[in-house]
């Protein structure tokens, strides 16, 4: 890893040089449980035709933001909001999940693992808000996808609704989200090392290097009958799109229904993968074939890859690892309406891309560790910084 900070997710969000110590590859796997396959309907928006738009008045010209802290938590890494309720949702690494305000509300700081790019790394809500999902690794190093009941005063009823080995300490992974269809998505890291040693990225018949879509409310959970691989022989049906090699945070646009991607890199080049709402799944971002849009090590770049929207140097000004976004749908900063935000963890800036000129995206502010960001309820946007404070991004 490049840096040496005194805090526990800095190489989870760094890109790798060499390989770390491996973790015992021992606890339950992917396949300790047989998930049923029911029909789900998928509800994911349809691009409609493009029509002329009709004249308007000129948006502001882009400025700055600033960033207001709320509150100071252990380590955040992960935001969430729970349907019907006002208080914001932050896990932090250490193991707990706790409310902008101070409460606890899951405590697995005896369970998680420390260290390296372990320990609770990710948090959603149902959309019905009666269960909470945790994303997080154990004394083994195995993931965890967790369920508990909900009343918005104590979680109960604890199952684990999917596990994973992980190989190498490093690339969890670690997002959870439901998508506009109320399905869970969930993102794996490559399992680790340097380079995508077991080829993980490219293989369809494991969980690590993709982001999966279930239904949690299965046992352990349902796999959509509509994923790109059901049926498909050799390909876990889990699967919803693969090639990736540290998704650490991936997101939803509340009002288009489309997926933005964060892919830590290795090297050279960090990127943003893109997938239009209405996709049926299936896309190949390229890992390890691919670092960025360049061939990596020499590798061959089949002609069906998909092509990242966003790419910029790995090293250049401090940077070290692309932490994702949301595109902006609130009311509180219209000259940022429609823009996706997105910043670097080393180098802390975080920069407004136009939906129609991404290449041409612009700084707009900076924090320093940035780990996360989050939506509240209202589209508005906060960020997270590894440090412990919780900002929330208004017009400077």
């Amino acid at each position: 890893m490049r840096l040496v900070v005194a805090v526990l997710l800095l190489v989870a969000l760094t890109a790798c040089t060499s390989g770390p110590s491996s973790v015992p590859a021992s606890g339950p796997s992917a396949d300790s449980g047989q998930a049923s396959s029911a029909p789900v309907t998928s509800a994911v928006p349809t691009p409609t035709p493009e029509t002329t738009p009709p004249e308007t008045t000129p948006p502001p010209a882009r400025g700055k933001l600033r960033f207001d802290k709320i509150a100071t938590l252990e380590q955040p890494v992960a935001f969430a909001v729970r349907t019907g309720d006002d208080r914001l949702y932050v896990a932090e690494q250490t193991g707990r999940l706790r409310t902008t305000a101070g409460e606890t509300v899951i405590d697995l700081s005896r369970e998680v693992s420390t260290g390296n790019e372990q320990g609770l790394l990710g948090v959603a809500f149902h959309p019905t808000g009666r269960w909470v999902y945790l994303d997080w690794t154990d004394a083994r190093g195995t993931t965890h996808v967790t369920e508990w009941a909900y009343d918005g005063t104590r979680a109960t009823a604890r199952r684990d609704v999917l596990t994973q080995k992980q190989p190498f300490a490093n690339h969890n992974g670690g997002q959870l989200a439901f998508g506009p269809d109320g399905l869970l998505y969930i993102a794996f890291g490559d399992g680790g090392s340097a380079g995508d040693p077991q080829g993980n990225g490219q293989n369809l018949g494991t969980l690590l290097g993709k982001i999966l879509r279930i239904d949690p409310r299965g046992k352990p959970y349902t796999i959509p009958r509509d994923n790109p691989f059901v049926g498909k022989e050799g390909a876990r049906p889990e699967i919803w799109a693969y090639g990736l090699r540290n998704p650490w945070r991936f997101t939803f646009d509340r009002d288009t229904g489309d997926l933005w991607i964060g892919d830590v890199g290795q090297n050279e080049l960090e990127e943003v993968n893109y997938q239009p709402a209405g996709s049926e799944g299936g896309e190949n971002y390229g890992w390890n074939l691919r670092e960025g849009d360049r061939p990596f090590r020499g590798r061959a770049n089949p002609r069906d890859l998909v092509e990242p929207v966003i790419v910029y140097p790995l090293g250049e000004g401090g940077n070290c690892s692309v932490i994702a976004g949301y595109v902006y749908r609130g009311d509180k900063v219209p000259w940022l309406q429609g823009q996706f935000l997105y910043g670097d963890f080393c180098a802390g800036w975080i920069k407004a891309a136009p939906m129609d000129e991404l290449g041409e995206a612009a700084e707009v502010g900076e924090v320093e560790q940035l780990s996360s960001f989050g939506q509240g309820p209202d589209g508005e946007l906060y960020a997270l910084s590894l440090q412990g404070p919780i900002y929330r991004i208004v017009p400077a």
